[in-house]
């Protein structure tokens, strides 16, 4: 208990609150992008697979 009230009083929690909130920031853009590349590239892979397959390549 001592120990959270130290980091609720001191400045040490604050600092430990912002770098959770720039991590989470972070992360959302990491997830966002990650997201918007899987169905951009999903698309191109799929273009590939069919010209692939139209050649006789792929059965």
């Amino acid at each position: 208990m001592r120990c959270f009230l130290g980091l609720v009083g001191g400045e040490d929690g604050a600092t430990a609150v912002e770098y959770a909130v720039m991590l989470a920031l972070i992360l959302m853009v990491v997830i966002g992008s990650i997201g918007t590349l899987g169905n951009r590239t999903g698309g191109m892979w799929a273009g590939i697979n069919s010209n692939l397959q139209s050649v006789g390549f792929i059965r």
